[in-house]
């Protein structure tokens, strides 16, 4: 059975590229309709328009979405072009490495603020909309396979990622009674932008090739395509879901299951 966004009205928080980007356009061009949004506006643009030239009814919202101010102007834009709300992806997410001990804080709790404040402000603005409007709602938020694992230099990553799938245990419990499910995506690794570090992809590094590949610490011996971990989150927040709620689909090629 396909899946059919049709009537539907998705946000999809850092949406510009990556993993965002893929859901966004999946559930676009599935029948939805889609706030793509991202901190730089030129980037959203072009994401909106690539969705539109396929066909696609998306519009791009460049905000902040780690204030509350940045999360709301995305609900309200959602209501002011397409009428209604039906889903949140909760995927805006920022990744660099930290000392714990010496890093000035600021930098520290950014992560922090776009990795997990972001989720609660957007399921916050979205979430009074779905209640108000009766008639149920999706909400999943995209974690990481570091929200139980730990990697040196990522402390904030590692806090936020878990906190993030604890938030959807907490929504999932609290947004039941108005038919609103709350659903996890964690991935391992996944071929985006984020991937980039200095210049190059750390997918393209000997060290991945060598312990993640060749020696088959990731199963499938390869990262993740974006469009793979779009489908898992499209499944949990489309009308094909009906009963899995407060639930993680760890979606990692099976890395976390190597010893």
């Amino acid at each position: 059975m396909e899946i059919n966004f049709s009537s539907m009205v998705a946000i999809v928080s850092g949406s510009g590229t990556g993993i965002g980007y893929a859901t966004a356009e999946l559930i676009a061009l599935a029948g939805g309709a889609v706030v793509v949004n991202g901190r730089r506006e030129h980037i959203c643009k072009e994401a909106a328009q690539r969705i539109a030239l396929q066909g696609g009814r998306a519009i791009a919202v460049a905000a902040d979405v780690s204030t509350p101010a940045g999360a709301q102007a995305l609900v309200n834009a959602a209501l002011a072009h397409f009428g209604r709300l039906d889903i949140l992806v909760n995927n805006a997410a920022i990744a660099r490495p930290a000392d714990f001990v010496t890093a000035p804080y600021d930098e520290w709790r950014q992560v922090l603020d776009v990795n997990l404040d972001s989720a609660i402000h957007c399921a916050r603005a979205a979430a009074r909309v779905m209640i108000d409007a009766g008639h149920g709602g999706r909400i999943v938020n995209v974690s990481s396979i570091h929200s139980y694992r730990a990697e040196k230099g990522s402390s904030h990553y590692d806090i936020a990622k878990g906190a993030m799938d604890q938030l959807t245990r907490a929504l999932a419990l609290e947004l039941a009674p108005y038919n609103i499910l709350v659903n996890s995506v964690a991935p391992g690794f996944v071929d985006t932008p984020m991937s980039v570090v200095d210049g190059k992809s750390e997918l393209d590094t000997e060290w991945f090739k060598t312990l993640y590949v060749q020696q088959r610490r990731i199963p499938l011996a390869r990262a993740a395509q974006p469009v793979e971990i779009a489908q898992a989150i499209a499944w949990l927040a489309s009308p094909l879901n009906t009963y899995v709620n407060g639930h993680v689909l760890v979606a990692d090629g099976g890395l976390s299951v190597t010893f």
